[in-house]
C-alpha cells in the first residue's frame, strides 16, 4: 500500500528566468493534476451496477430522476481514497476511478435501477426527464480503511438518500445506507473488488427501498 504524495524537485543552478518559470509552471500543473510529469499513466477501475434483487419487489408507475450525490471535496475525485487514521484521508498511487466517484455512483444508480425492470423511466437531470421524483443523496464515505495494521483494508461505503416529490419538492423519505467489507487482500485488485462489493450492497438496498416505500 502507497499513498500518494507530491514533490516538487528544485531547481538546477544555471537555468536561464524564462526556463526556470516555465518549470515552476509545469511543476504547479502537475501537482494540481495530482499525475506526476513524464510518469506512465494510472491504471484505471470500474465498478459494477446491481442485477438481481429481492423477487418481491414492486413495479411503480412513476418516472425518477436519480441527481449526482454530493460529496466532500476529499472524495468527490477520481483518486481512490484510503485511511490509516480516522482524521487522515490519502489516495492509492498510480490508480484512479474511471470518473469523479459522485458521477461513477449516480451511474450506477441509474443502471441498477433500469436493471431492476419495476419503473417506469429513470435517468439523469441532463436527459431532461420530467419526473414524479427525484433521489437526492451525499456519498459520505467511499474509502478503503487501514485500522488494522498487517491486515488487509476494510472498504466502507455511506450513502445518506432523499427522495422528493415533485413538483412540491416535498421530503418523503429519507435513510443512511451503509455497508462494510473486508478485502480479501492488500493487493488493489482486491481492494477495487471490496468497493465493489460494498457499493453493490448499497446499490441494491436503495433500489429496493425506493421502489418499497408506501407513497
Amino acid at each position: 500500500m502507497t499513498a500518494t504524495r507530491q514533490r516538487s524537485p528544485k531547481g538546477k543552478a544555471g537555468i536561464g528566468a524564462r526556463a526556470l518559470l516555465l518549470s515552476m509552471a509545469m511543476l504547479l500543473v502537475g501537482a494540481c493534476s495530482g499525475i506526476p510529469l513524464g510518469g506512465p499513466p494510472p491504471d484505471l477501475y470500474t465498478l459494477t451496477p446491481k442485477s438481481s434483487f429481492d423477487a418481491a419487489l414492486p413495479t411503480v408507475e412513476w418516472q425518477l430522476v436519480v441527481e449526482e450525490p454530493v460529496a466532500a471535496g476529499a472524495i468527490d475525485t477520481d483518486r481512490i481514497a484510503l485511511r490509516d487514521a480516522p482524521t487522515v484521508l490519502e489516495y492509492y498511487a498510480g490508480v484512479r476511478w474511471t470518473e469523479r466517484a459522485p458521477r461513477m455512483v449516480q451511474t450506477l444508480l441509474v443502471e441498477s435501477f433500469e436493471n431492476s425492470h419495476r419503473i417506469v423511466a429513470v435517468g439523469r437531470q441532463a436527459i431532461g426527464l420530467r419526473s414524479d421524483y427525484n433521489l437526492k443523496s451525499e456519498l459520505r464515505e467511499f474509502q478503503a480503511d487501514y485500522f488494522e495494521e498487517g491486515q488487509p483494508p476494510t472498504v466502507r461505503v455511506r450513502l445518506n438518500v432523499k427522495l422528493v416529490k415533485q413538483p412540491r419538492r416535498a421530503i418523503v423519505a429519507s435513510r443512511n445506507i451503509e455497508a462494510t467489507v473486508k478485502a480479501a487482500g492488500t493487493g488493489i485488485g482486491d481492494v477495487v473488488l471490496a468497493f465493489d462489493d460494498a457499493l453493490g450492497r448499497v446499490l441494491r438496498q436503495t433500489v429496493e427501498w425506493t421502489l418499497t416505500i408506501d407513497q
